[in-house]
């Protein structure tokens, strides 16, 4: 498998770019983004950390993809158990990963997650003790302390990680579009980044309502994407938890890119059971091979030039609720 690094470089748009283009959507790039990275650990698991899970997941993927999609360029966020470029602080790397998407013209951007739960304890008496406890009676002078003994257990807690399960995959939420939309711009329809010459013509009313169409279209495309990814695993036997919207810093990355993206919770890594899942050969490559299969079905429809769409709402809720 060859792994691409180097950045792409795109020619000066023309003049008609702000036209709405009539081609599908193609898939040419694929991003391909383990979480997290030394210094940052991400979530602890009792054997191992999602850092270095997420990297052994991200990389059988694009394995997967490579060998049934030859014709797609593969290119990794990190190859390594540390952050992008060896970076040491975590929130310059996190906008690392979005450059690195944008420079080489993505046309998809898969983030790999392992997530955490609360976890439980369990109580177990391992011994006694004796301790001293006073009692105190009269007033005053005649105040007197006496001192009595008892027996009392002596625990032990143990953590048994958490008791949730199962997978679910995040797209940015769909109020935070606007984001979005500054990063897609006003380029082309293939998912390609800004160069100077968009930028400049971004101030233009038909620039502005082409980056707001692209953005509508990137979001619909994720949002398929995702319920593919969610299927697939339901497919497999594991707990669906859903395709949702997630609105909070951990997803600065899929709003941060110019091109449809998503975020897979691959398991919970506290989770004792699925933490040896994700741990072992076999699991690593059942999940590549749900989500690998997820592309494949996304592929087939750009191929076939279909168009999701998606029913448009207003109220808050509805919108951090439209999808599962």
């Amino acid at each position: 498998m060859t792994v691409f690094i180097a950045s792409a470089f795109k020619p000066p748009l023309s003049d008609n770019a702000a036209h709405i283009p009539t081609q599908r959507q193609a898939l040419r790039t694929i991003i391909i983004d383990p979480g997290h990275g030394l210094p940052d650990p991400g979530a602890d698991g009792k054997e191992g950390t999602e850092s270095h899970y997420a990297l052994l997941i991200a990389l059988k993927l694009g394995e997967q993809l490579q060998q049934n999609l030859p014709g797609v360029k593969i290119i990794f966020t990190r190859t390594d158990e540390y952050l992008p470029d060896h970076l040491s602080n975590k929130n310059d790397a996190l906008k690392r990963r979005a450059q690195i998407a944008n420079e080489n013209h993505g046309d998809l951007f898969i983030s790999i997650h392992l997530n955490s739960g609360p976890d439980s304890y369990s109580k177990d008496v391992i011994d006694h003790r004796t301790e001293t406890y006073y009692t105190y009676t009269g007033k005053g002078k005649k105040r007197k302390r006496t001192a009595h003994t008892r027996t009392v257990p002596v625990y032990r807690y143990t953590n048994l990680g958490t008791n949730a399960v199962g997978t679910e995959t995040f797209i940015w939420a769909v109020g935070k579009n606007d984001s979005k939309k500054s990063f897609v711009g006003a380029g082309e329809e293939t998912g390609e980044p800004d160069d100077s010459t968009s930028n400049l013509m971004f101030d233009s009313p038909e620039a502005k309502i082409l980056a707001s169409i692209r953005t509508k279209k990137f979001f619909n495309y994720s949002r398929m994407l995702a319920e593919y990814v969610q299927d697939e695993f339901s497919k497999q036997g594991r707990v669906d938890r859903g395709a949702k919207q997630r609105d909070n810093e951990g997803i600065w990355v899929l709003q941060a890119t110019a091109m449809p993206s998503i975020l897979v919770e691959t398991g919970f890594v506290n989770n004792r059971e699925e933490e040896d899942y994700l741990n072992s050969d076999k699991g690593q490559n059942e999940v590549a091979y749900a989500i690998m299969r997820a592309v494949l079905r996304y592929k087939t429809n750009l191929d076939n030039g279909v168009i999701p769409t998606t029913t448009s709402t207003t109220d808050s809720a509805q919108q951090t609720s439209a999808l599962k």
